[in-house]
Formats: C-alpha cells, structure tokens, sequence
C-alpha cells in the first residue's frame, strides 16, 4: 500500500496547505432550487451533463424564448411582434412538450 492515510486526514491536510481557498461559491449558501425543479430520476444525469458543461436542450429552449421576448418587446413595428410572438408560442409548446415528457419519463 502506498499510501494508508485516511480520506479525512487527507482532506485535512489539503485544508491546511489552503488548496480548498478561493473556490467559486466560497461561503454563499448553495442554490438548490433547480436541483429541487429537476425531476427525481433526472437529476444525477443533468448534475453529471452540468458539471460536464452541458446544458439540457430544454434549458437552451428557455433561452431562446427569452432572447425572443427580449426582441419582442424592443420590436418596432407591429408586424415584427407578431412575428415574434408567433415563434414564441411555437418554441414555448415545444418547451412544455418536453418538460411534460420529462415529468412522466421513467
């Protein structure tokens, strides 16, 4: 055996050489929110895409409906709203369509 330190004295020993000092987040309380919003049977696979820099295709959806009525609400003219609405409503069904199935996927 190389090396029989225990896991705690290790974690210990890197606490004092300051390797744990200015991680992000460092003394904010943690955000569980979209944890919590995930679907139980999800949420190791979204944790495990998230840490991995993946961003669910629903999640990308949203922010393009948002980048939408973003654009919405600086439009010019009337025709360009309409427009815009018209994607909104398509690209907001196709989010709600996807969020249903993940609700009732086993």
């Amino acid at each position: 055996m190389a090396d029989t330190k225990s896991v705690e004295q290790k974690i210990r020993d890197a606490m004092a050489a300051g390797e744990f000092d200015d991680l992000p987040g460092e003394g904010k309380p943690l955000d569980l929110d979209s944890y919590f919003r995930t679907p139980e049977h999800l949420r190791l696979a979204y944790h495990i895409l998230k840490d991995a820099g993946f961003v669910p295709p629903e999640l990308e959806l949203k922010k393009e409906i948002d980048k939408l009525k973003a654009l919405r609400d600086g439009a010019e003219s009337g025709d360009e709203r309409k427009r815009l609405e018209r994607k909104i409503a398509q690209k907001t069904a196709v989010y709600r369509m996807a969020l249903e199935h993940n609700r009732t996927a086993v």
